[in-house]
């Protein structure tokens, strides 16, 4: 299975990486990644961008040394109610919106019925075109009643790779349930390296081992495809534009 976008990377802007944009646009073109979303964390993340940066992602240019940069975020949600730490006319002008749960960021998780709600709220945010790592054994959630929201409101849910590794040690069942229950749904999923040093962009074995086993195909991956991620990029930024 080829993975053609790396739709979550970090750069070191985001206060706890450690390659800079070019340099992860150069671990794309060496990794076989032909489209790279940088989608650096929201200010409520300790060490995070302010928002001026986000506003000023307007200045890249769409291709960087051949490779498709699209210009993102990963949000914070910080309360129950799905609350994002950007403002809207922000939000509106990214190619990409990502939101995620993280300690120190306003919501430190509750019961699984509170992490719940606060993820749908998240999903049901026309903003919002993937959560990341919902399978965070630190925000226990109701898988079904999450990929059901997801479905109904187009977005895409993500199988993170660096869950993997130290950052979430514990994700793998949950993502593995969060895959089988993609696939028992009809809903696609993305596969994400969460690089945050540039050798790591486009790296999604453990993602990819995962994947094979809850027998997910191509084409329940959005980013096996440009021409996938090119026209769900394009939908939801004119749902965006429409706020």
């Amino acid at each position: 299975m080829d993975i053609i976008a790396d739709l979550h990377t970090h750069t070191i802007a985001c206060g706890h990486a450690y390659s800079t944009l070019e340099e992860m646009v150069r671990g794309a073109k060496e990794n076989g990644i032909e489209i790279l979303a940088t989608t650096d964390h929201g200010p409520r993340m300790p060490g995070g961008c302010h928002p001026y940066y986000f506003y000023n992602l307007a200045v890249l240019p769409e291709v960087i040394d051949g490779i498709r940069v699209l210009k993102g975020i990963e949000t914070n949600i910080t309360d129950i109610r799905g609350t994002l730490d950007l403002p809207v006319a922000a939000l509106k002008e990214l190619d990409i919106v990502l939101a995620g749960m993280h300690p120190l960021t306003g919501y430190d998780g509750g019961t699984e019925d509170e992490n719940t709600e606060a993820m749908i709220n998240a999903i049901k945010n026309p903003l919002v075109d993937v959560i990341v790592h919902p399978g965070n054994p630190e925000f226990e959630v109701n898988v079904n009643q999450v990929v059901e929201a997801a479905l109904n409101n187009d977005t895409i849910l993500e199988i993170n790779n660096s869950s993997f590794r130290k950052s979430r040690a514990g994700s793998w069942s949950n993502c593995l349930e969060i895959a089988k229950a993609a696939k028992k749904f009809g809903l696609e999923v993305i596969v994400s390296s969460d690089a945050h040093f540039s050798q790591d962009v486009g790296k999604m074995k453990k993602a990819l081992q995962l994947i094979k086993k809850a027998n997910l195909e191509e084409k329940d991956i959005l980013n096996t495809s440009i021409e996938r991620v090119t026209e769900f990029i394009n939908t939801k930024k004119k749902v965006r534009a429409k706020i």
